[in-house]
């Protein structure tokens, strides 16, 4: 349910700014970070030494799964990393006047075109244009 979840496609207001982006990613993580520490427990742990023992085709289909759930995990956990690493650029935004926000749209834009090039998820044009909607938007 939560893999399905996560491959839905978002449905936000327009009027959201980039803490919601931040918001959303910081969810998604410990809903992640939940399920990664479900895998881990001992029940599950005995319930793959038995299907490995009995050998189940249900293996091939869990191993796929956990790389999925990996994979969203570690997906939340940089998106997160960086989103955290622009809202000393973005804090303006939502704390200052127009005309002193101006002073920190250069920062900001060089922090994102910073994130599209270095992060392994979240260098999407979706992404990045999701995220300069609500920075425009806030």
């Amino acid at each position: 349910k939560v893999l399905a979840e996560n491959d839905q496609v978002r449905k936000e207001a327009d009027d959201l700014g980039p803490r919601a982006e931040l918001d959303y990613w910081k969810k998604k993580l410990a809903k992640f970070h939940h399920l990664m520490e479900q895998l881990k427990s001992p029940d599950v742990k005995a319930v793959l030494g038995v299907l490995s023992a009995a050998k189940s085709k249900l293996l091939k289909k869990w191993r796929a799964l956990d790389i999925h759930i990996t994979d969203a995990a570690n997906e939340a956990k940089d998106n997160v990393k960086y989103l955290y690493s622009l809202e000393k650029y973005y804090d303006p935004l939502y704390n200052s006047d127009p005309v002193s926000m101006v002073d920190a749209i250069p920062g900001l834009i060089n922090a994102i075109k910073m994130i599209q090039g270095i992060s392994q998820y979240y260098n999407t044009s979706e992404k990045i244009s999701s995220l300069f909607v609500k920075v425009s938007a806030q």
